[in-house]
Formats: structure tokens, C-alpha cells, sequence
């Protein structure tokens, strides 16, 4: 479920992965793994496509051991995952099927996850094949389909896994967790945050009104960026939207959020093409005062776990170097604005 693909021998006797080839076999019956590649480009989870001899294509996601170091939202990542995709499914979204779900337990020591395989490429990988229609069409084609995976509501606020202790009847509450927990993963990874602490910790306090004007709890995927859209073609017809890719990071939330996820380095808000494609499908995203704040507090949420993440990852060399830069520059050009805002 990544951008590239690296060769690699399928799961088989003597292979590292038998244990895991063990219950594929379960899974997957007659059917034999006959070519396994390594798919490059996550940063969490290790990714396979397994193609099989009676000519399935599917993807193998396993999750770090239980004992790598990890932020407090990442417990049960696949989990996450494989909800994320069944409930979009539902929705008529274009996303992997779930074959098989596998939390890390006794005999298990990592979680595991067997999805379908979408056809295609990644947006990222295509960039330089689009013409701008071609990404116009696409962009709105993207936000019909958050607009429908939106119209999911969930049962409380936040993140789904009981294991990370990050969900609450409300959105302040749950976003309050969500915030505060990431602080606390940067001084547990010894992370130095490029604002006050405390200033940080109380963003959700003194911004509640805000956060309270979201009264559903909807599904966010939250990380629906280039890397993690499928687009394809045929021939030299129109690129299609092929599915949306990776709902590890989901959340049940505000819907706004998603404009985050979309476009970290931009402003998705000012896209009217994703705009128009997701009021084509569901009532219009209301961009007020209130938005406003609630979107720049998500954009320091989001580049505080991009920052912090880093030293879990072991994030090296130039990428970490930008990183550092940025996520703190983004950070205090979103507690600027927050003052412009609700002085």
C-alpha cells in the first residue's frame, strides 16, 4: 500500500514470515502466495503484495512488535485500519476490502492485516502524468468520496482503540486527549516541542467553544494526502479514482479535520474542486471564524505528531532537518494566526 515495490520471495519454508504464512493459509484456502514484493513508503507498518496463482493481488500489512517504540495514538493502528476501511466500504467509497484482521496476542507477536489490492498507482507517483484537468477532476472526485465517508458517525469521539485511552463523549474532551497525549509522547521520546509546553496543553481549553460547535462524531481518515490516493487508467482514457489507501490514522471527530490530513504542507480549504466535489455529495463544509480556529488547531496537532514521530521512526539526514524546520514553523504560524483569529 505504498509507492514503490522492492522484490522480495514470497512467505514459504524457512522464510521469516512462516508463522504469519501459517495463517494465510488459513485465510486464503486452496490459494498459494506464488510472488511476495515489498511495498516502500510507509513509515509505521510493513506492507507486501502477495500475488497468488489463482491471480489475486493482496496486501499484507504487519504492525511493529508490541514492544517498538510507538506514539500513544498507534496501539492497534490495523485495527484502526481495517475499521476505517469496512466502514467507508459501507458508504459506496472506493477502498481495500478487509479479508482477515489479526491483533498481536499469544502466539501472534505482531498484529496483522490481508486487504485487496487497488489497481493503479499512487497520486504522488502520477504527478507528473496529470494535466491540470486531470486533477481537477480528480480532486473533486476525492472529495466526494470524504464527504460520503464522513456521513459514518461513530459511537464517542477520537481515536477507536480502547488501547490508546484517547476517546470521550465529546470532541473537546477526545481532542483535549488526543493533544495532550502527543505532548506527552514528546517528553517521553525527549522531543523539544517549538512552543511552551503549557501554552500548547491549554490550546483545547481555551479554544472549547470552538471545538463544542462539532456536534457528530463523523469518520476522519486524516491522512488522505497524495501518498495515500490510488488513481489509474486506461489506455490514454481519463485518470480514475481508484480508492483511497492506509485508514490507519482514522479518528472519529470533525469532519473539517480531513482538510488537514489532505493537504499537510497547504491549505485544502482553499480547493474549490475538492470543495465542489464534496458538496456534490453532503451539506457544504461551513468555513466561519469557528472553522477557521478549529483548522488551525488541527494543523498543530498534526505537525506535533510529525515532530515528535520522528524519534520513534529514527527519522535521519535531510528529511529530519526539514521536519525540525517546519513542523516549527508551522506551529507558530498557526498559534499566529489563532491570535488574528480570537485575540
Amino acid at each position: 500500500m505504498a509507492a514503490g515495490a522492492v522484490p522480495s520471495p514470497p512467505p514459504g519454508p524457512g522464510h521469516a514470515d512462516e508463522v504469519v504464512a501459517e495463517r494465510l493459509r488459513h485465510v486464503l484456502g486452496p490459494a498459494t502466495v506464488v510472488r511476495g514484493t515489498a511495498l516502500t513508503g510507509g513509515l509505521y507498518n510493513s506492507s507486501r503484495l502477495l500475488e497468488l496463482d489463482d491471480g489475486r493481488r493482496l496486501v499484507l500489512k504487519t504492525a511493529p512488535p508490541a514492544s517498538a517504540p510507538a506514539l500513544t495514538h498507534e496501539r492497534g493502528l490495523l485495527g484502526t485500519e481495517a475499521l476505517f476501511h469496512r466502514l467507508a466500504a459501507g458508504t459506496g467509497a472506493r477502498v481495500p476490502s478487509v479479508l482477515h484482521h489479526e491483533p498481536a496476542g499469544p502466539g501472534t507477536p505482531a498484529e496483522w492485516l490481508l486487504l485487496t489490492h487497488l489497481d493503479g498507482m499512487t497520486w504522488e507517483a502520477a504527478r507528473d502524468r496529470l494535466a491540470p484537468a486531470d486533477h481537477a477532476a480528480l480532486r473533486r472526485r476525492l472529495g466526494a468520496s470524504l464527504a460520503r465517508i464522513a456521513t459514518v458517525t461513530g459511537a464517542a469521539y477520537g481515536y477507536p482503540q480502547p488501547a490508546a485511552g484517547l476517546s470521550a463523549p465529546d470532541w473537546p474532551a477526545a481532542f483535549t486527549a488526543m493533544l495532550r497525549a502527543v505532548l506527552a509522547d514528546a517528553r517521553r521520546f525527549d522531543v523539544a516541542v517549538p512552543a511552551p509546553y503549557g501554552l500548547l496543553a491549554e490550546l483545547p481549553v481555551r479554544f472549547g467553544r470552538r471545538l463544542a460547535e462539532v456536534r457528530r462524531p463523523a469518520l476522519v481518515h486524516f491522512d488522505a494526502w497524495a501518498g495515500n490516493v490510488v488513481v489509474v487508467r486506461t489506455g490514454n482514457g481519463p485518470w480514475r479514482l481508484s480508492g483511497l489507501i492506509d485508514g490507519e490514522r482514522a479518528f472519529f471527530g470533525d469532519p473539517l479535520a480531513e482538510l488537514v490530513g489532505l493537504d499537510p504542507l497547504g491549505a485544502a480549504e482553499d480547493d474549490a474542486d475538492l470543495l465542489a466535489g464534496y458538496r456534490s455529495v453532503g451539506p457544504a463544509l461551513t468555513l466561519d471564524t469557528g472553522a477557521r480556529v478549529r483548522l488551525a488547531l488541527y494543523r498543530v496537532y498534526l505537525a506535533l505528531v510529525m515532530r515528535v514521530e520522528s524519534v520513534p521512526r529514527a527519522y535521519g539526514g535531510d528529511f529530519a532537518t526539514w521536519l525540525d524546520a517546519w513542523s516549527a514553523e508551522r506551529v507558530g504560524e498557526q498559534l499566529a494566526l489563532l491570535d488574528v483569529l480570537e485575540p
